[in-house]
């Protein structure tokens, strides 16, 4: 049973917090959905030592140091909350980290009383800072864990009908397994994006020099014929490569969505950090607004990019009470694909 800190005695909660967040984002969003368990913790826990990454180092890199980030991080408290606080530098830096080694995960257990893990996007990592260590101490899911948790499973275990999913992004074989949980529970997938290029491609339809997915498996061949799936009918080029879905497309998928009971979204439809093939995503995320009704979930790190880029990503829509905004990118898709997330197991005690 998982232990949530929204849950937990603060008499317990006294001494020194372990706090494992990410930092592995461009621009800091993710800090941001961190602070509500940043701040429970500096009312009760004496100190907290943050615990985060960044890249895929191996061994020390200063550009993929956490030294901006903890400046960034500490300017978003208060100056007696910032005497609390300490950063640890990029746990990747040490191979134990990626190894999910039990010696590292017992040394960093070593500095705290208790630990908290409120970085649902590396949780479908086994890495030391996020599996290994709760062996060591009592453990609990921050808020942000425990919204992601509570919100992804709503929309798996009981759905609102019709159910749409929206998928952009590039790899197909990435979400395959969110396919594969959702093919009868959904009514309908959108996908755009290089996704779609890969299946039009499968379908026999001239995509010309655009980015897919080549030698790609039976099961995506065997996808592409589903009714289920819709793809683009019109696109935008560049040359010859698609980089947008076309504005037909953007209607088509438009009546889908106002439908919708519950909408899943993830991945851009183009290449939306060129404005002239932003329309698409865009228009989805328009589409979706839209839908006052539905229950929606949106998540991947390029989506939120692209939400932030269009300066659409604000308090007006975080806080709709029938949105929730993932952190997760890859925990996400694996948490939908009905995976089990080393991080989550990990807390998961008797």
């Amino acid at each position: 049973m998982i232990r949530y800190l929204s849950k937990a005695s603060t008499k317990t909660l006294r001494g020194t917090a372990l706090l494992r967040l990410d930092f592995n984002a461009p621009d800091g969003w993710r800090i941001e959905a961190a602070l509500p368990t940043v701040k429970f913790l500096l009312r009760y826990a004496d100190k907290i030592v943050i615990l985060s990454h960044r890249g895929r180092p191996k061994g020390y890199d200063k550009e993929l140091s956490l030294e901006k980030d903890a400046l960034q991080f500490k300017r978003m408290l208060g100056k007696k909350e910032r005497d609390k606080v300490i950063v640890l530098e990029n746990l990747r830096f040490l191979a134990g980290e990626s190894k999910n080694d039990v010696r590292f995960a017992k040394k960093l257990a070593s500095l705290g009383d208790y630990y908290v893990n409120d970085a649902f996007a590396v949780s479908h990592r086994a890495n030391a800072s996020v599996a290994a260590i709760a062996k060591f101490l009592p453990a609990y899911a921050g808020f942000g864990l425990e919204n992601e948790i509570k919100n992804l499973t709503d929309v798996m275990q009981k759905p609102r009908r019709p159910l749409i999913v929206i998928l952009g992004g590039v790899k197909i074989s990435d979400k395959l397994g969110v396919v594969s949980y959702f093919k009868k529970k959904a009514a309908f997938f959108l996908v755009g994006g290089a996704l779609a290029n890969t299946l039009l491609f499968s379908r026999g339809i001239n995509v010309g020099d655009s980015l897919r997915e080549k030698n790609s498996s039976r099961e995506v061949r065997v996808l592409a014929k589903s009714r289920k799936i819709i793809l683009p009918s019109d696109f935008r080029w560049n040359g010859r490569k698609i980089f947008d879905i076309g504005p037909r497309s953007e209607q088509e998928f438009k009546q889908y969505i106002a439908g919708a009971g519950t909408i899943i979204w993830n991945g851009p439809m183009g290449v939306f950090e060129k404005k002239e093939f932003s329309n698409g995503t865009k228009a989805v995320w328009k589409a979706i607004l839209a839908n006052r009704k539905a229950k929606i979930v949106v998540g991947g790190g390029e989506t939120i990019s692209a939400l932030k880029r269009f300066k659409i990503y604000d308090l007006r829509f975080k806080n709709r009470r029938n949105v929730f905004i993932s952190t997760g990118g890859g925990a996400m898709l694996e948490f939908l694909a009905g995976k089990k997330l080393p991080g989550i197991i990990a807390l998961n005690k008797k």
